[in-house]
């Protein structure tokens, strides 16, 4: 009971402080901290294919496989919309 008080107390910190994190953040620079965090979300990617084979119970390995989902959902929207945001740049012909 002490691990999961404790384990809750430090998910309801991590939201409170992405929250906090991302409404301080100016406008401009939400698209390049993206494209960082693009790279950065591919080792969600890498720990979900971990947990969805590891074998130890059914449902770890259903819950790895939509963590695996989601997070390349997250990784391709992520590369897509930098795309789209760099292709605003190039001069047209």
């Amino acid at each position: 009971m002490e691990q999961f008080v404790l384990l809750i107390s430090l998910f309801v910190l991590a939201v409170y402080l992405g929250i906090e994190l991302i409404t301080k953040v100016p406008p401009t620079l939400h698209t390049p901290l993206m494209s960082g965090c693009n790279a950065i979300s591919g080792i969600t990617v890498v720990g979900a294919l971990l947990a969805s084979g590891a074998q130890s119970s059914t449902l770890a390995s259903t819950l790895g496989f939509i963590a695996l989902v989601l997070a390349t959902i997250n990784v391709v929207g992520g590369f897509w919309v930098t795309h789209r945001m760099l292709s605003m740049f190039k001069k047209r012909g």
